[in-house]
């Protein structure tokens, strides 16, 4: 596929664990090292918890790489046998033979007595637990039994368990509190940040031999970062189909129209939506481009705005807009045929702006839009800004109609600055920071 285009020699984003890819940022080399210090101290049971998709299988095959020889492992992957088969599973992973006749008191006797002869030859046994959450009580509650198997002075047998965040909800209950207390370690994996996705990115190339400078732009990873909400399964399906996208078109960089290509063509896609609709992302520019235009018909007050605007789709998308280019032939203005598009863009901005804490900071690209700033739009045209992040809010100056259009919202100084850096120079040009709580103001003052 796209591997040779990019110089690659293996796939840097498949879904399936590898630990050759396994990444040790967002404290996933923390939790890595702590994991292994809590095994070889004894440390009874070790809870790790983490949304779907946000690398728990992988830390534990990573896990199971990092431990010394003298450690056993047994991967119980099937969460929802009953109590009276974990013994079994257990001493078929340790290789003794256990015939089925045999009583659960027999089935005990002779597991703990392999323990204890793995201790005298100085092993270990540790056993890891997938999908914990979905494991029945009285199930968890027969782990927690075994953990009673000890000497004097170390315990035989180690628990790990791997689970989502209803494993916590579970062991809240009460018939199961004796296992909540014999749990001495627990740890979260939580989504990575935006700057962790671009290290994340960078490293897998890397991994599957990559080279060169950056394959994702600035404002390819904001978009894939959104979408995918730091879970590192969503980042690697994104990544992969907008490498893709890219290869597709022949492009040497993934750039936001890759992205949204990639958005569209994923499953998950529909589960994180704005009110805007089901488009995202500026495609080649061009909606902001006829965006400015009819920007200039709001200032004129030539256009109502509705008050309950329906969803668009994008079909319904791209029909509008070939409707404004035919409009934007026959009449040089090309204004009508977007128009429901900004309509809602506005609506999503005033939601935006209600729901943003007031220290936030945005940018302010353009204050009192004017009349004839073709300079501006053409601007905007070509900045291929990701839509979802641009904001278009009306006021007044005098007794006249006038928009800003805003870019972002950071939770300070800093990031806002670092974002506004990396516009188009001819972007920046007028362009400065101001908070939430001064925009709310001036749109209360003009009210």
């Amino acid at each position: 596929m796209y591997y040779a285009h990019f110089g690659l020699k293996e796939p840097p984003f498949k879904i399936t664990p590898n630990t050759d890819f396994f990444f040790r940022g967002g404290n996933r080399g923390a939790v890595l090292e702590a994991l292994r210090y809590a095994i070889l101290h004894g440390e009874g049971i070790v809870k790790v918890v983490g949304e779907v998709g946000s690398g728990k299988t992988m830390l534990c095959r990573m896990l199971q790489t990092q431990l010394p020889d003298h450690v056993d492992s047994v991967y119980l992957a099937n969460p929802s046998m009953a109590p009276e088969d974990v013994l079994h599973a257990i001493a078929l992973e340790l290789h003794l033979d256990i015939p089925d006749r045999l009583s659960k008191l027999e089935v005990m006797q002779r597991l703990q007595q392999a323990l204890l002869d793995k201790h005298e030859a100085r092993r270990q046994v540790v056993v890891f637990v997938e999908e914990a959450q979905g494991m029945p009580l009285a199930t968890l509650e027969e782990i927690r039994l075994l953990t009673n198997l000890e000497t004097r002075h170390h315990k035989l047998l180690q628990i790990v368990l791997f689970g989502q965040p209803e494993l916590d909800d579970n062991l809240n209950q009460r018939q199961i509190r004796q296992l909540k207390e014999r749990i001495t370690h627990s740890f979260y994996l939580g989504p990575l940040s935006r700057d962790e996705i671009a290290e994340y990115l960078m490293f897998r190339l890397r991994a599957a031999g990559y080279y060169g400078p950056p394959l994702f732009t600035k404002r390819a990873v904001k978009q894939l970062a959104k979408m995918a909400q730091g879970l590192v399964r969503r980042v690697n399906i994104l990544a992969d189909k907008s490498l893709l996208a890219a290869f597709a078109a022949n492009a040497d960089q993934v750039t936001p129209r890759h992205v949204a290509a990639a958005i569209r063509d994923s499953e998950f896609a529909g589960e994180i939506q704005r009110p805007v609709g089901r488009w995202s992302v500026l495609i080649g520019g061009l909606v902001l481009g006829v965006a400015g235009m009819a920007l200039y018909a709001w200032s004129q007050g030539m256009l109502p705005l509705p008050v309950a605007p329906a969803p668009v789709t994008h079909a319904e998308t791209e029909q509008r807009l070939e409707e404004a280019h035919s409009l934007e032939n026959e009449s040089g203005r090309g204004m009508s045929g977007v128009l429901p598009l900004l309509m809602q863009r506005e609506e999503a901005s005033l939601v935006w702006l209600d729901s943003t804490p007031p220290e936030y900071i945005t940018i302010a690209l353009m204050h009192d839009f004017p009349e004839t700033d073709q300079e501006k739009e053409q601007q905007l045209l070509s900045a291929n800004l990701v839509l979802d992040d641009v904001y278009a809010l009306r006021t007044k100056v005098g007794e006249e109609d006038r928009v800003i259009i805003l870019y972002g919202a950071y939770e300070n100084r800093q990031q806002a600055l670092e974002e506004f850096r990396s516009l188009p120079k001819a972007l920046q040009m007028g362009a400065y920071l101001r908070t939430i709580a001064g925009i709310r103001e001036e749109l209360l003052q003009h009210q």
